[in-house]
């Protein structure tokens, strides 16, 4: 029987699913807590899955170890963040479930269950689409972006939903959503937003756009582009300029997470670069940005000369002083017969 074989991985393995399970990794999402440790979740997807699980690690040695912690069933594409000294987990109750937000107050061992529209149940329907995507602080509000799964891909609407920063996250009533916004003129499937403030002080949410052949299916004819959408100043309405907000974005035909560091006064990205030449998720590339429409490879982060079996994707990161703190959606080799494909991670 093969042995499972880290050394070649580039990195240290938080968690791993043999490609036999059929339960493939997705939806990383990373935080470091105020007491030094550091807190990963990630769902599983797959047809040995239900759709429905986040499973979160510990390290308590800046990621050279990591122990799990606990198991969330009604959880899934969702990202893992700090507000008010309360560690929050915000994502859909399952594959096209509600949005749902669930609350820990002693980093990450217990959490809130969420039965009802009180306790962390944010929406009155099902059909919510999203990924592990940064939670903005703006103007006295937290924003998060989502998408609503009507219909056939690509053309699904998008949304962004808001509450006040002193409100109870857990109750459906503090939070606000855009109306939808539909796009059925652009041919391109976008999602997993990314709310950002621009430079000038109003928001935006910047989305994943699959534009071209094979739009919303994995291939190799699809263009890099992000999508941007204006966010109105009370949360109510998106708006976006077809001749200006449809962006070249290296990285932007999978999940990518962006952040603004002021130090360099400049936006971040880690994506997985798909062209030029052409690719699937095997290259991750940092890129960054003064004013979010022009955008520069500033490094290539890692790379595998596969692409059909290995893959750096929907990678999450945060500011660690002077490094960067990242996780990785990750199908490599490592002695257990490899990943099921590139898009299905082990």
């Amino acid at each position: 029987m093969s042995e499972r074989d880290d050394s070649q991985v580039p990195g240290i393995v938080v968690a791993h699913s043999p490609a036999e399970t059929r339960a493939y990794i997705g939806s990383p999402s990373i935080v470091a807590l105020p007491d030094g440790s550091y807190l990963a979740s990630h769902d599983l997807f797959g047809p040995g899955t239900n759709y429905d699980q986040s499973i979160l690690y510990r390290s308590r040695d800046r990621g050279q170890t990591w122990t799990k912690v606990t198991e969330m069933y009604g959880q899934w594409w969702s990202n893992l963040f700090l507000h008010q000294d309360n560690l929050y987990i915000l994502g859909t109750t399952r594959e096209y479930g509600y949005a749902v937000i669930r609350r820990s107050d002693d980093g990450g061992e217990t959490w809130t269950e969420p039965t009802d529209t009180t306790t962390g149940i944010l929406s009155t329907h099902d059909r919510y689409h999203c990924a592990p995507m940064p939670v903005a602080e703006h103007n006295g509000r937290l924003w998060r972006g989502y998408e609503l799964s009507y219909g056939k891909r690509p053309h699904w609407p998008v949304t962004v939903c808001s509450a006040p920063v002193n409100a109870d996250l857990l109750l459906a009533d503090s939070w606000t959503w855009a109306d939808p916004y539909h796009h059925f003129w652009s041919n391109g499937q976008w999602i997993e937003g990314n709310v950002v403030v621009t430079p000038e002080g109003t928001l935006v949410d910047i989305l994943r756009a699959n534009v071209g052949a094979g739009a919303g299916v994995e291939g190799k004819s699809r263009k890099e582009r992000a999508a941007i959408l204006h966010i109105l100043e009370d949360g109510t309405k998106l708006s976006h300029n077809r001749d200006r907000d449809l962006i070249n974005f290296v990285g932007g035909a999978v999940k990518f997470t962006i952040r603004y560091d002021p130090v360099s006064e400049r936006y971040w990205s880690l994506g997985s670069k798909q062209t030029d030449p052409p690719a699937n998720r095997n290259t991750l590339v940092l890129t960054s940005s003064s004013d979010l429409y022009n955008w520069e490879i500033n490094a290539t982060v890692l790379h595998h000369d596969d692409p059909d079996y290995h893959a750096f994707q929907y990678v999450d990161w945060q500011f660690e002083g002077d490094d960067l703190l990242v996780l990785s959606r990750t199908a490599y080799d490592y002695g257990l017969g490899g990943a099921h494909k590139q898009h299905d991670p082990n």
